[in-house]
């Protein structure tokens, strides 16, 4: 790839995203929504894909991008260039946009070393959850994620039909540990 190619590129543009913040860095995600780079995934709804359906993670985040949808989101699965560390997708819903890193959860206890792993990509992660996790020690391990991670504002949680949206001023709470079980073992 030629240094042209490079700067005109989605490697580019996604590459910008780890020096813009505000309105600045949400402004960069719409633009880069509207790339040639994004077509519409074939036999879904609002589910667009810059990435190759062979890639080894696509089945995966097309999964959650099928939750996504469910709740009312339109979805831009992000391709995975290479030296630069990127989410996964970015979700858009009432014209609002924000970046995930997509965590597929299918063990017992594999929540924190999965959240750990997104340091340095986005501040929002998604966990999809494909298993029954126990929800206090769900909560204890995103309560340690936002402890280590200072830069980290979200965790959303897809299970079955529920949606969790985890922002570090809950997390931060003296109770959170005891409300979010009840919530999320409901």
């Amino acid at each position: 790839m030629s240094l042209k190619e490079y700067m005109e590129g989605i490697a580019f543009e996604l590459a910008k995203l780890h020096i813009l913040h505000g309105a600045e860095f949400t402004q960069q995600l719409e633009n880069i929504t509207l790339r040639k780079e994004f077509v519409l995934v074939p036999g879904e709804t609002d589910i667009y894909s810059a990435e190759s359906e062979t890639d080894d993670d696509f089945e995966a985040l097309l999964n959650a991008a099928r939750k996504a949808v469910e709740r009312g989101y339109r979805v831009f699965i992000l391709p995975n260039p290479k030296l630069i560390r990127t989410a996964d997708v970015i979700l858009e819903r009432k014209g609002l946009f924000r970046m995930y890193d997509v965590k597929t959860i299918q063990g017992k206890t594999s929540v924190l070393n999965r959240l750990v792993e997104s340091i340095g990509q986005t501040n929002h992660v998604l966990l999809n959850m494909n298993t029954q996790y126990n929800s206090r020690l769900l909560a204890f391990q995103i309560k340690r994620y936002f402890e280590v991670n200072p830069d980290a504002a979200e965790v959303l949680i897809f299970k079955g039909k529920q949606t969790f949206s985890i922002k570090r001023s809950y997390a931060k709470k003296k109770a959170f540990v005891q409300l979010f079980s009840q919530e999320y073992g409901k």
